[in-house]
């Protein structure tokens, strides 16, 4: 029966470990979503349906008249068609096709933002993952060490309060996993929406983040931003248009018919041919000019102030995510590692009737405490670094 036991014992971290989940397959299946797929090709044929509108001709127009004045009778039809001479239609073409770049741009934005809140669940659900082992392992000394005060309660060596306020810790461990092990679910929720897929297992991955790159790699990297693209693309768009409207030449329109004409027993036919062109004398495209000049001046700002913030952004992410990576990693060597010693000591000391109760469990809410706090330490560094990657476009792939 042992035998059996301790197999299944065995088998079960080579279970559990075949349902974890990293970080590189959750940003695998959150861009892999349909929905987020459809959603990207919806704003690019928007873009494009622009493209096929500016270049389309506008519609011919048909006009048939019948006339009758006394015995005479008059038809009459005819087929005209405008014509652009000024050139406008190329010019709001390249612009439409602009605004498609910017479009396109606009999607790559959007995966890298979908990127970092995949990332942001993730890591956020580990945290909590960690922080309920942590609890747990606190929840689980207390039924160690009970074993222990009863053993001396029976001897006559513990007193009454040491096991009233022995079991009043106990319960607030139990309150505190309940609550940590609620927010776990929940954030495991919110997680297998964003992937499409239950999360049924652990996560797998270091919490700490790497040391981010070199300050002068990511800032050649910075330029390549897809906000950037997308602005300096609406500006081009703008500016194609403001030519357009600056191209004031009239609209010809031309047409052709036929005319027939029947005044008792006389007939006569005829052919007819129409020109004529719009005179620019009230609307010049003053309002379309002003529009799109005005449009370009805010784009191309707009691109110049995104560039310094950014620049300004690179510079305080790294030096935060740089900065509280190191801490962490300091603050883990330096005052969780020696808790299982300290632990040791407090809890030999008790046995002993060196220390009381409450000497005891400060040693059990110290250790607890050093390693939430190195837990948040690591998940605020995960957070500066997930933000830096996004400004840079350096998620993991």
């Amino acid at each position: 029966m042992r035998h059996h036991l301790l197999l299944l014992l065995c088998a079960l971290p080579f279970a559990a470990g075949a349902q974890t989940l990293t970080e590189a397959e959750t940003l695998r299946l959150g861009l892999a979503r349909p929905e987020f797929a459809e959603l990207q090709r919806a704003h690019v044929a928007e873009a494009e349906a622009d493209v096929l509108e500016a270049g389309t001709w506008t519609n011919p127009t048909l006009e048939f008249s019948r006339d009758r004045l006394g015995s005479e009778r008059e038809k009459s039809w005819q087929l005209a068609q405008p014509f652009d001479l000024s050139g406008r239609r190329g010019l709001r073409v390249d612009a439409a096709r602009h605004r498609v770049r910017a479009s396109a741009a606009d999607n790559l934005g959007r995966r890298d933002e979908r990127a970092a809140t995949l990332r942001r669940a993730f890591h956020d659900t580990l945290h909590l993952q960690e922080a309920q082992g942590a609890v747990a392992a606190w929840a689980r000394r207390f039924a160690v060490i009970d074993g222990v005060v009863a053993k001396l309660a029976r001897a006559g060596e513990v007193a009454g309060y040491d096991r009233r306020r022995l079991a009043r810790e106990q319960r607030s461990a139990e309150a505190k996993l309940a609550e940590t092990r609620a927010e776990l679910e929940r954030s495991r929720a919110r997680l297998a929406g964003l992937i499409g897929k239950d999360v049924g297992g652990d996560l797998a991955g270091p919490l700490l983040p790497d040391a981010p790159p070199p300050l002068p790699e990511l800032q050649g990297k910075l330029a390549a931003r897809p906000e950037f693209a997308a602005l300096a693309a609406r500006a081009e768009a703008a500016q194609a248009d403001n030519a357009a409207a600056r191209r004031n030449l009239p609209e010809l329109t031309l047409g052709v018919g036929g005319k027939r004409v029947e005044d008792g027993p006389l007939r006569e036919n005829g052919n007819m041919v129409m020109l004529s062109f719009t005179l620019p004398l009230f609307d010049r495209q003053q309002a379309a000019d002003r529009r799109s000049a005005a449009q370009m001046l805010a784009a191309r700002a707009e691109l110049g102030l995104a560039r310094q913030q950014a620049e300004g952004e690179l510079l305080g992410l790294h030096r935060q995510a740089t900065q509280l990576a190191a801490a962490a990693a300091r603050y883990r060597s330096e005052a969780v590692a020696p808790s299982a010693e300290l632990l040791r000591i407090a809890e030999s000391a008790y046995k002993a009737g060196e220390s009381g109760v409450l000497e005891l469990l400060d040693a059990y809410k110290g250790a607890l405490e050093a390693e939430l706090t190195a837990l948040d330490l690591e998940a605020k560094a995960r957070t500066a670094r997930i933000e830096l990657d996004q400004l840079t476009g350096n998620h993991p792939q």
